[in-house]
C-alpha cells in the first residue's frame, strides 16, 4: 500500500494509565487533581485528547471509584484549556488465576471481574467525548494474568457507548482485534467511520516492528481514523512512523516514563517532544475543536 502521510496530526497523551508504574518515577500523578494538572499541561503543549485512568490517591493503585472520575471529570472541564476528553473503560475485566495446578483459586486480590454496567458506571456519569473499548481478551507480561473481553462484554460495552453518543476508541492489540471491531460495525453495534488506537509492543499482543505496525495499518478500513503508539524507548519512533503512515499519534506517562536516558519525563515535555517531530516532517497539529468536527464528538458537562 503506498504510504500516504497525515498533514493534520491530533496528538493524545495518555496521562496515567492502570499499570504498577506509580512508584517508578515521582511524576506518575495519583490523585484526581495531580491527574487532571497533568493533563492540562499535556493540551498546553499540544495534545488535543487526554486519556485518563484514576488511581487511589493514597496508594497510586489503579481504581475504579467513581467519585474519583467525577472529580477527575470536573476538574478537565473547568480548565482554562480545552481539550477532549478520552475516559478509560478498560477496567472491570482483570482475572488473575491462580497458577498451572489450580488456575480456579483465583487471585482475589488482583482479579477484578465486574459486569457491563458496572464497567461502563463512570463512563454513564461523566460523558466523556471517548471512552475506550478494549477489543480482545489479551495476556499480558504477568503468569496468569488476563485481561478479559468476551464478544458477548464487549458487544454490551459497544451499545452503551454508542447509546451515550461517546465515542468508542477501539484499542487494538492485535489484528484479531481489528478484525472483531469491524464485525461490531458491521453488526450495527458501533458506528462507522470508527476510531481506532494500534497498541504495538504490549506482551503480547502486536510486536513493536514495523512490518507488524504496516499490517495493523492494512486492516484499519480507509475511512476509519487511527491513532498509534510504542512501548517504552520506541514511543518517539511511532510518532514518527504513524504519522508517516497516515495516523495520528500518542505519547504519555502510560505508556513511557522517560524522557531520555536516565531523565524521567513528565507528560507535557513528551507531548513538546512528540509536537516537534510531528511539525518537523511538515505536519500541522489539529487542536480540539478541529478533532471534535473530525470526529463527531459531543463536549457535555455531566449533570
Amino acid at each position: 500500500m503506498p504510504l500516504a502521510m497525515n498533514r493534520e496530526v491530533f496528538i493524545t497523551c495518555a496521562v496515567t494509565g492502570s499499570g504498577s508504574t506509580q512508584d517508578r518515577s515521582p511524576h506518575v500523578p495519583r490523585s484526581p487533581k495531580e491527574i487532571a494538572d497533568s493533563a492540562i499541561a499535556a493540551a498546553k503543549a499540544g495534545a488535543a485528547v487526554v486519556h485518563c485512568h484514576v488511581r487511589d490517591p493514597e496508594t497510586g493503585v489503579p481504581s475504579r471509584d467513581l467519585k474519583l472520575y467525577r472529580e477527575l471529570t470536573d476538574r478537565v472541564r473547568d480548565a482554562d484549556v480545552d481539550v477532549v476528553l478520552n475516559l478509560t473503560a478498560g477496567m472491570g475485566g482483570d482475572m488473575v488465576f491462580g497458577g498451572v495446578e489450580n488456575p480456579m483459586d483465583l487471585n482475589k486480590d488482583g482479579t477484578d471481574m465486574v459486569g457491563a454496567t458496572e464497567r461502563m458506571a463512570h463512563i454513564t456519569e461523566c460523558l466523556p467525548e471517548i471512552c475506550t473499548l478494549d477489543c480482545g481478551t489479551m495476556n499480558f507480561a504477568e503468569a496468569d494474568y488476563v485481561m478479559t473481553n468476551t464478544p458477548g462484554m464487549l458487544t454490551a460495552m459497544g451499545q452503551m457507548m454508542t447509546d451515550l453518543g461517546v465515542k468508542p476508541e477501539i484499542e487494538a492489540f492485535d489484528t484479531g482485534h481489528l478484525w472483531y471491531a469491524k464485525e461490531l460495525v458491521k453488526q450495527g453495534v458501533l458506528d462507522s467511520p470508527a476510531l481506532v488506537q494500534l497498541c504495538m509492543g504490549v506482551p503480547w499482543g502486536a510486536p513493536d516492528d514495523l512490518n507488524t505496525f504496516m499490517a495493523m495499518v492494512n486492516n484499519v478500513p480507509d475511512d476509519w481514523t487511527f491513532s498509534g503508539f510504542g512501548l517504552g524507548r520506541n514511543q518517539m519512533a511511532y510518532v514518527a512512523a504513524s504519522v508517516l503512515a497516515g495516523g495520528n499519534v500518542r505519547v504519555g506517562l502510560e505508556d513511557n516514563l522517560w524522557l531520555d536516558k536516565g531523565v524521567l519525563a513528565e507528560n507535557h515535555q513528551l507531548v513538546t517532544r512528540a509536537r516537534g517531530i510531528i511539525e518537523s516532517m511538515g505536519a500541522t497539529l489539529i487542536g480540539p475543536e478541529a478533532v471534535r468536527e473530525k470526529l463527531g464528538l459531543q463536549k457535555r458537562m455531566p449533570v
